[in-house]
């Protein structure tokens, strides 16, 4: 054959430049899809940088304000409570008193700050004495009476000002159950962000460390998810979609992105990935070594999780990813000024 007969597609054309590159780009990063995750413990004057999480800190409520002044100066608009108490026992009574640090910090925030929007995790296992997301009962998670705990939670944290819950315990009916005792409350405008599809994952271990949340024995493996399973993924966020969620989390983001993909074909509601603390560490550590380019590494990482279908990400790296996009973004207008003169 002649090879000046031959044809094929020249791709190529359009990645020549990073003007074209742009244009034709079908995935875009934006501070708007990025969730903040903070640390609130009890005392003052508290920050506490968590060793395996390099720049992620433990803060007390009154370092709060300075917190959230950075991240509006950033245009992060949105963050996710986690609370340590004080003091722990076997019902996480400090999960639902109504003076306890995520109440007092969703208070503190939006005082200082009523348009950042304020989600809460919505769990027991940093509240009990054990360590696990339940009640025990026999040395058995207790699935039943744990949900009238995780409602009464929910219901101090809309009661406190929270925009929006995220129960993350992994009991069934647990949507259900913060649903009808948030609307018996008069909280019917408060949305469910659900834990809808959380696997029993190894990238949780520097969570715990920040969460101070290790299980005292044994593991979460009856309640969270087999990470093998992805029908079953689909069918818990279906369930929590039928029991009154109005978004969902897939958790950890990055060893299941076929689960996004999927729940995000399937469901049209606003979905969440959960670019978790190991995921953050691995990344972190490389770095710190020289191994990797940090900022390649994680806007690669966070627009991977955007192409598979997550509208919002929850994650560590927000502050970091939201200097870059604004940096970038000066850089093209300082482009396309100078082309302009």
């Amino acid at each position: 054959m002649n090879p000046a007969e031959l044809s094929f597609r020249r791709f190529r054309r359009l990645r020549r430049s990073e003007g074209l590159r742009r244009l034709v780009r079908e995935t875009r990063l934006s501070v708007d899809d990025l969730i903040y995750p903070l640390f609130i413990t009890y005392g003052t004057g508290v920050r506490r940088e968590v060793p395996s999480m390099p720049g992620v800190y433990q803060l007390s409520v009154d370092q709060l304000p300075s917190e959230v002044e950075e991240l509006r100066g950033l245009g992060i608009g949105a963050v996710l409570l986690f609370g340590i108490p004080e003091h722990k026992d076997e019902l996480a009574s400090g999960a639902y008193d109504e003076h306890g640090v995520i109440q007092q910090a969703v208070r503190s925030i939006k005082r200082y700050d009523p348009e950042m929007v304020v989600i809460t995790d919505v769990c027991n296992c940093e509240y009990t004495s054990h360590g696990h997301c339940g009640v025990l009962v026999g040395g058995e998670i207790a699935n039943d009476p744990t949900l009238e705990l995780l409602a009464r939670t929910a219901v101090s944290h809309a009661a406190a000002g929270a925009d929006m819950v995220a129960p993350s315990d992994m009991m069934d009916g647990r949507v259900l159950a913060v649903r009808r005792a948030l609307d018996e409350a008069g909280f019917i405008e408060t949305p469910i962000l659900s834990y809808a599809a959380k696997f029993a994952s190894a990238f949780y271990g520097p969570f715990r460390d920040a969460a101070e949340s290790a299980p005292a024995f044994g593991d979460r493996r009856s309640h969270q998810m087999d990470p093998a399973n992805r029908r079953e993924a689909l069918r818990e966020i279906e369930t929590d979609l039928e029991e009154g969620a109005d978004a969902v989390i897939v958790k950890p983001a990055l060893a299941y992105l076929d689960v996004v993909a999927l729940a995000r074909e399937r469901f049209d509601v606003p979905i969440a990935a959960y670019n978790v603390s190991g995921e953050y560490a691995m990344v972190k550590a490389a770095a710190l070594n020289g191994w990797i380019d940090e900022r390649r590494v994680v806007l690669e990482v966070l627009t991977g999780i955007r192409r598979a279908g997550a509208g919002m990400i929850i994650t560590y790296h927000a502050k970091d990813v939201a200097r870059w996009l604004r940096e970038e973004a000066g850089a093209e207008a300082t482009a396309l000024l100078a082309a302009e003169r």
